[in-house]
């Protein structure tokens, strides 16, 4: 069974999340723009990528394993930006409440593709 990715609100929900995880990194310093910036951005997109990716699986399996790879992207995200904070006295409380709010998202789904099964 495949998913219109584009119709998730997860998707888009992970999508305006990694416009403000970039916005937030444009505040950075500059010689961080090969190290944390880049891999905090890395992190952001992964986790719409990987929603997508999984979208066009044929089996509810795949799309599960898919989220489970989206929702280790947004702990690997939500430390990186608790790291900015702390280091460069940034607020990122916008970014974590969103990943959040994402990480619930993705486990409720989830549950219903596994009950589907």
């Amino acid at each position: 069974m495949k998913h219109n990715f584009r119709e998730l609100k997860i998707w888009k929900d992970s999508m305006s999340l990694v416009k403000i995880v970039y916005l937030t990194t444009q505040n950075l310093p500059s010689n961080e723009k090969f190290g944390l910036i880049s891999q905090v951005n890395r992190s952001a997109v992964s986790i719409p990528s990987n929603i997508a990716e999984g979208s066009g699986r044929t089996s509810e399996k795949e799309f599960v394993h898919f989220f489970n790879i989206a929702i280790s992207s947004s702990f690997e995200l939500e430390t990186q930006l608790i790291l900015i904070s702390d280091l460069f006295e940034l607020d990122t409380s916008h970014c974590l409440q969103k990943i959040v709010e994402i990480q619930k998202m993705i486990s409720g789904f989830k549950k219903s593709l596994i009950k589907i099964n």
